[in-house]
This record gives C-alpha cells, structure tokens and sequence, in this order.
C-alpha cells in the first residue's frame, strides 16, 4: 500500500505551514515571514524562519529546514508517510492508499519498501517466533530491555539457510533487488540462500528514518565467521555517509548542542538506553569525512568515546584529524584499561557516566597522554617527532585565534619557545596550501588549451547575478521561474552547485510544479537543500554590489519586473566577460587570422548587448526603443 503523488501534493499545496507549525512553536509575524525560537537545539534569539509565501522554514542558527513534512518527520521522529498521514488528518482529507507492483514504483522507493519488509521480518522473529527464544536470552544476557528493542526496531536472522529467501518468495518479493540490497546471496551452483543467519540484526537508519541497510551480530560462537556483516553498498546507502543512530539522537544533539562518538551498535543502544541520547556511532568503520559532514549539520562540538584498547586509541587519533580539518571542538573521554562504553554503562550510574563526560580532556591533552603512554617524551628524537604531530593537528585549525591559543598552550607544556612551535606551525600550513589545487593556474591553464579550439568554452568569472537567479527560481512565482527558464539556457551557469539547482526547478517546472516546497523535497544533498533554505528565506539582499552592477539603476526586489532586470543583468555581464577575454587574447596572441575571427565576434557581442538593453525593455515593458 502506498500514497498516490496526487494526493501527497493535495496534501502538501492544502496545508498551512505556518499554522501546522505553530502547534509547536510559538511564532511571531517579522516582515513577510514568521520566526520563533528553534525546536532542534537551545537558542535565546530566535532564528527560526518560517515563509507561509513559500511553504518553507530554516533555522539560521543549527541550519534545520524543509517543508511542512520534514518539520514534523524531524520534531516528532516519525517517517514521511507518517508525517503525510497526521497532515492529511488535520485537514479532514480522507487518504486512498492504493496498492501497485514494486515494478511500477520508483527504483529507490522499491528499495526502502523491499528494507522495510526485511526488517519486520527480523524483527518478527526476534519478538514473536519460538527460534527467537536464544536471541531474547541473549539480549536479555546484554541488559537490552525489550523497549529499547523496539526502539531501534532490532531483528533476529533464524539459523536456517532459506528462512528469509522463502518468505519473501511467497510474498512476491523481487529476489535480484534483495540480492542487490545484500539480504541474500548465490552459491557457486547458483542457488540461493540467506545472507543474514543466525544474528542479531541491527538496521540502519537514514536520518530521516529510512531503513538503508543492515548490521547483523554473531552471537552463538560460531567458528570462522565474522563478528560482524554488514549490508554491501546500494543505491540506498554508502557506509562513508551513514551514522548509526543519528535518526533517534539528533534531536537530543541539536537539544544539547553536543555528540558522542562511539565505535559499535550496542555501545550506542546501552547509552541510549541509560538515558545518554545525544550519541552516535560509526558503524563499525573508520571514521570518515561524509560522516563528519553529516554529524556538522546538527552540532560542532564532540565527545569522542572509543574502546580502551589499543584500537580504540588508534581509531581515535585518526578521528581527531578528521573533526580539526571540519571545525569540531574535539574532547576525548577516557575510559578505564579494558572498558568499552557498553561495559562501562553496565556496570555503573548514569550520574558517574555523566561525571565521566565532564572530565573530557581537549584533543591536544589526548594526544599528549598518548604520546606520553608510549613512551615518546623518554628521548629527544622521539620527543621531537610526538611534538611535531601534535603541531600537525594544530594545523588542521582554521580558526587564526583558537589555533593560536592551543601552541601557547603547546608551547607552555613542553617548555618550549612559541616561535618555535610557530615555525612548525607555519611549515604544515604551507604543505596544506601547497597540497591544494591552485584554481587561478587551472583556470589559466583551460584558457590558453581552449582559445583556439572553442572560445565560448574558456572558464570565466563566475557570474555575480546567478546567486539572485537562483533565488528567484526558488520564489515560487510562476511567472518569474517562465522568464527565467526561457531566457537562460541553465548549462551556461558558471557554478556547478547552482547548476544543480536550477535543473531540480526546471525539471519539477517541466511537470507543472514549482512550489519552493515541493521542489526542495526532492533536493538529495543536504548541503545544497540548506544553502537554499537559507538562500530564499534570509531578509538581506544576495548580492552586496547588485545596484551598482545593475544596468537599470534600483528596483523594487523580487517583482517580476526585478526578475527581467537579473536576468538582463546575468546577459550583460556573461557578454562583458566574454569580449574581455577576447581583447585579452588579441593583446597575447599574434595569430592574425585569430585577431580577425575575434574581433568579428567582438562585433557580435556588442551587438548581442545592444539588442538587449533596448528590445528587452520594448518586450517586457512595452517601450518601442525609439
């Protein structure tokens, strides 16, 4: 059973997000938006942004948004069908569920519909089935109670070879797309069987509360098998970009504004389930930057919690580098020799994890104290080496004044002369700038390859009214979004990201659609879904020199009127770019034939411009240009 998209855009065009919203929020009218103070995380000036115009909100502060369906998926932890369902309640609309082939819907939809069914399988057998019995000991062994099971919607994958494949032959499950997702597999002689068996199954959650894949446990001693099996890559998900347990603690991470990073799935269950819910883990896998990226948008601040071995100790020294490089205040806790956070849990209060959490010591103490376990600080070589390391992660600090502060401190701790430590500082720094790719060489270098071959080709300087074109294309205006779409062909943006952006508006225009939350909806990167949010909803004007640049002089912003003058704009600059790199050439180069080709074009161009700044104004205007 499933939602027709008819009725999910009924639902969404009916609703009203700033009265769904202010169920929850106490909002205020400020201009032509409403703000109040964020749900998702502690702030005493409010940054919550909400638009009835465009059906839409945006925290400035933790950088939360969507549309009315991601508001209540985030708030009340539920999913999007769910979210869909209480709209549609609240309205008086009676849903029509209506059942199709897996065939027929969607790829992705097929995948996640085909991750659910798993997953209630599992979790069947774990709850209800007798061969769950030694599964529901051995939780029960581990102190995870039977609500925290099914908080986290944990499963039990039966010893037999063909218990899962079965059942989903019988009912009319797709097998290669459950081959493709890693929930079974062939054997040489073809056949199939169960990838997942006699485990305890943990699935893993997109952060909006989507089965993407799973993680099953041994548990019965079974020789040469892995602790550990996870599901393979999908189109549904990448290890590098996933975090177990992000969907159940972000909102206690926002709350809180901090995280703790654990390695395993029961460290992170038995933390939740004392009541420490601000925790994520790493899913069994070094630590990555995808991840780091994804934990960003909900908090800066980190406590990282790994296994007091030597692993542990090492995989945490990797992290720190990781969360420098993307500005996370980094604190390292402790734990006694032997102890794993699920352990430590276990065995006591919440009250002395929390006194434990308080006791955290910066990223350059942790390093100092590793360094100091080994041994390092015994001679001046190895001393010297330790020294240089810690100075190396230092580097990764692009704030100026904390990075500042951590080699005084640095300096202090080892007797040492700060300039010295300067000195160090400033070498790993220029290796870094060294390291990077030199973007005015490239661009350089793609001129001079190209001015022969195609002069339209050359990079250019990127153009200062595509930003506003962007924005406007958001505005839900259909007017507006026709102007634009039919007078800039979207492949001459010169930024890649607004690109992207202005092919989801052309693509959902093409359908008939062009409601900012409908659109933004279908926005994959999180990243260009909260440069957007902030980008429509934020009161100040996108381009700081737009009047200046302008060639019409100042007029009333987002009118239909504004839009033809950015666009005319947008022209007139990418003509003005495009004839001075042409002179550039002429004065370079001393291919004649060359000279000529350009100047013709040159002529052109100016042409081209004229034509703009007069029949442009006769068109939309109605002045004859005379």
């Amino acid at each position: 059973m499933r939602i027709p998209e008819k009725q999910i855009d009924e639902i969404r065009n009916s609703a009203n997000i700033v009265d769904i919203i202010s169920g929850y929020v106490q909002l205020k009218k400020r201009g032509r938006n409403f703000i109040g103070l964020c749900p998702f995380h502690n702030e005493k000036t409010p940054s919550f942004t909400v638009s009835e115009e465009k059906q839409i909100y945006h925290c400035f502060g933790c950088g939360a948004g969507g549309n009315v369906f991601k508001f209540l998926m985030d708030y009340k932890s539920i999913s999007f069908v769910e979210a869909i369902e209480e709209i549609a309640e609240h309205l008086g609309i009676s849903i029509q569920y209506e059942s199709a082939p897996l065939e027929q819907q969607n790829e992705l939809e097929v995948f996640y519909e085909l991750n659910v069914f798993a997953a209630r399988f599992f979790s069947d057998q774990l709850l209800k089935s007798d061969n769950g019995e030694i599964a529901r000991e051995y939780l029960k062994k581990r102190n995870i109670k039977p609500s925290t099971q099914r908080i986290f919607g944990l499963g039990f994958a039966p010893f037999g070879r063909n218990t899962f494949y079965n059942f989903a032959v019988e009912n009319k499950i797709e097998i290669q797309k459950a081959k493709q997702l890693g929930l079974i597999d062939t054997n040489e002689k073809g056949e199939y069987y169960d990838k997942f068996r006699g485990r305890i199954i943990f699935p893993i959650f997109s952060p909006n509360g989507r089965v993407i894949a799973f993680g099953g446990r041994i548990f019965s001693g079974e020789e040469n098998a892995a602790k550990y099996l996870n599901s393979p890559e999908s189109q549904i998900y990448s290890k590098r970009r996933s975090l177990y347990g992000l969907f159940h603690s972000k909102d206690e991470i926002r709350k809180l504004d901090k995280a703790i990073l654990v390695e395993g799935y029961m460290d992170l269950i038995s933390l939740y389930q004392a009541g420490i819910k601000n925790v994520v883990a790493s899913s069994g896998t070094s630590l990555t930057d995808e991840q780091v990226q994804l934990l960003s948008r909900f908090t800066k601040n980190i406590y990282v919690l790994f296994d007091a071995d030597s692993a542990g100790e090492k995989a945490a020294m990797r992290s720190i580098e990781i969360l420098l490089k993307q500005n996370f205040e980094v604190k390292v806790v402790t734990l006694p020799k032997g102890e794993d956070p699920d352990s430590f849990i276990n065995k006591n209060t919440k009250e002395v994890f929390d006194e434990k959490l308080s006791s955290a010591i910066n990223f350059l103490e942790y390093l100092t104290l590793q360094f100091d376990n080994q041994g390092y600080f015994k001679e001046a070589s190895t001393s010297s080496n330790a020294i240089r390391e810690i100075v190396r992660n230092l580097s990764f600090i692009s704030d100026e004044l904390k990075r500042n502060l951590y080699l005084k401190s640095l300096a202090k701790k080892f007797g040492l002369r700060e300039k010295l430590i300067e000195t160090e500082l400033n070498n790993f720094l220029d290796i870094q700038k060294k390291s990077q790719p030199n973007a005015t060489s490239l661009r350089n270098a793609t001129v001079q390859s190209n001015e022969k071959l195609n002069l339209k080709s050359s990079t250019q300087n990127e153009n200062p009214f595509e930003k506003e074109l962007i924005r406007l294309l958001y505005s839900g205006n259909e007017r507006i979004i026709t102007h634009i779409i039919d007078n800039i062909d979207i492949e001459s943006l010169t930024n890649d990201d607004y690109k992207i952006l202005a092919k989801y508006v052309e693509d959902s225009f093409n359908e008939g659609k062009f409601s900012p939350a409908y659109i933004i909806e279908k926005i994959e990167s999180n990243e260009l879904k909260n440069f957007i949010l902030e980008l429509t909803l934020s009161e100040h004007s996108i381009s700081k020199n737009w009047d200046d640049l302008s060639t019409n002089g100042k007029i009333e912003k987002d009118t239909y009127e504004y839009a033809v003058e950015t666009v005319k704009n947008y022209q007139i600059f990418q003509i003005d770019e495009e004839i001075k790199r042409n002179n550039k050439i002429i004065e370079e180069s001393k291919d004649e034939l060359l000279h000529l080709e350009l100047l013709k074009r040159i002529k052109e161009l100016n042409e081209d411009k004229k034509s703009i700044l007069s029949l442009k104004l006769k068109n939309e205007f109605g002045w004859n240009g005379d």
